[in-house]
């Protein structure tokens, strides 16, 4: 009975701080709160709030929360496991067996480099006549878009 109450005064204060908010102009926040302070008086009046009352003081529905619990407990803790472990065992034994027949021999894994064409001293500057080329490229493109 109490709770009724509660949740009663709670709805009418709330909707007195939204018609507040309202006649300072700012119609979305009221709106907001107005949502807000319905929604003890909904419990109420649907029920809930008498029901959670006889729940709370039920000491099956306390045992039914500590099932609920455990249950909660044991799913986080050995998904918390898998995650560290990389998969179930199944998987983990796949991606074994699929490392093993993708491996690389280790003399593979070397790059092998040829002997350069080039000598190792300063790159070759480009001729003056080379230059022009380059640019005609470049220049074919931008007619190309008309620029």
């Amino acid at each position: 009975m109490i709770a009724e109450t509660v949740c009663s005064a709670v709805a009418a204060a709330g909707l007195g701080i939204a018609a507040v908010t309202a006649y300072r102009k700012r119609f979305l926040s009221a709106a907001r709160i107005a949502a807000y302070a319905l929604v003890p008086l909904g419990l109420v009046m649907t029920g809930v709030v008498q029901w959670l009352a006889d729940t709370a003081f039920s000491p099956t529905a306390w045992a039914g929360f500590g099932v609920l619990g455990g249950a909660w407990l044991l799913f986080s803790t050995t998904r918390a496991v898998e995650r560290r472990r990389g998969g179930t065992r199944k998987e983990r034994k796949e991606a074994r067996a699929a490392q093993q027949r993708d491996a690389v021999a280790p003399t593979a894994s070397a790059p092998s480099l040829g002997p350069g064409t080039r000598a190792a001293g300063k790159p070759e500057s480009a001729p003056r006549g080379q230059a022009a080329d380059d640019f005609s490229d470049i220049e074919a493109i931008l007619k190309k878009h008309g620029i």
